[in-house]
């Protein structure tokens, strides 16, 4: 057990880049014959009809983590309806700052669900042999370019430019790498890629004019324009992968589940992911409410969150359609580094579809 939670944490770190801090939070009849000569009637019928109702399903404990961040934000409905006692589970939440506390305690089988980036799913699934399932995604791309002199009106604009950004070896460098390749860019020549460990460094470049295009991600945009009335959002990195991913998609955050909960409570966690769609469709209905949610629970202030959600691709795609996003999307990664999705392909049974 150590051995494998070591080499998920080793492999946990190389993979997460922006929107997330520290922190925590939790929430949590006898049966006769009719006589021959008497058919039942349709007042005879109404009783059985009435004891034939299903009783409420019985509660249980169920453990979830997220990451502070996007991928927490449209959990936020169902975090405030458990406090009041009002969903099909008791839910225990728990709120992480970095991807490392969720792997181990996947590892550990302490967490029942998890909302993880979308990279780690693959990486843990690979690295526990197949002990947990990829069920829906959560959140989009949240990556955007930004620049501050109205340069950037396409990819092609950044050809000769200096982008700053976070993420080297990681998920963002290679979303980065697939959009400008297909677009017949050369990432190593055709313009030059500063990374920087931390998307804070890159927003303060921004706000103090040091530099004049960057990638961020939500919410660090919307944080770093509030700061600075020249910066723009130039360019939707999600919007510039689906033109030319094939079907597939730039995935940030997915819903994971372990499997031998799934195998114990399917009918439980069945409730929770139709509870979890309801969240995610007031959250991007309801963006002030939301946003104070988003206060309360520690996620981002809500005058940030109030302007961040709108780009967060908060969002709930399940079945047939998760499966061809983000194969696709693993598919790009493996292509770029194998590391970044655990060393292999998860195969079929890693997609869990109702």
């Amino acid at each position: 057990m150590k051995k494998l939670i070591c080499a998920l944490l080793a492999a946990a770190l190389t993979l997460l880049a922006g929107c997330s801090s520290g922190g925590t939070s939790s929430s949590e009849a006898s049966s006769g014959a009719p006589a021959e000569s008497a058919p039942p009637s349709s007042q005879d019928s109404e009783p059985e009809s009435s004891a034939s109702q299903e009783a409420p399903a019985e509660k249980i404990d169920v453990n979830i983590a997220s990451l502070k961040g996007p991928t927490s934000m449209g959990l936020v409905q169902v975090m405030e309806q458990s406090e009041a006692g009002g969903t099909a589970n008791n839910y225990h939440f728990t709120m992480a700052g970095t991807a490392d506390e969720i792997v181990a305690q996947i590892a550990k089988g302490e967490l029942d669900i998890a909302a993880v980036p979308c990279n780690l799913a693959s990486v843990l699934y690979n690295n526990t042999e197949g002990k947990i399932s990829i069920a829906a995604i959560n959140t989009l791309g949240v990556l955007y370019v930004v620049d501050t002199d109205g340069s950037v009106q396409s990819i092609g604009d950044l050809r000769g430019k200096t982008v700053y950004s976070t993420g080297k070896n990681t998920t963002p460098e290679a979303a980065l790498n697939f959009v400008l390749s297909q677009n017949g860019i050369d990432p190593a020549s055709d313009l030059t890629i500063e990374y920087k460990s931390e998307a804070t460094e890159v927003a303060a470049l921004m706000s103090e004019g040091g530099a004049t295009v960057a990638m961020l991600p939500e919410p660090f945009v919307t944080t770093a324009m509030q700061k600075n009335d020249r910066l723009r959002v130039a360019l939707d990195l999600t919007e510039e992968w689906d033109k030319v991913g094939d079907g597939s998609s730039l995935v940030t955050g997915v819903v994971i589940v372990r499997n031998e909960f799934l195998q114990e409570h399917g009918e439980a966690f069945e409730r929770f992911l139709d509870e979890y769609k309801a969240s995610t469709e007031w959250v991007n209905s309801s963006v002030e409410e939301a946003a104070a949610l988003v206060e309360k629970y520690g996620i981002a202030p809500a005058a940030v969150a109030g302007k961040a959600i709108p780009k967060c691709s908060i969002t709930f795609i399940d079945g047939a359609d998760m499966k061809t996003k983000v194969s696709g999307y693993l598919q790009v990664l493996f292509e770029q580094n194998p590391k970044l999705v655990g060393g292999k392909l998860p195969d079929d049974a890693f997609y869990y579809q109702r």
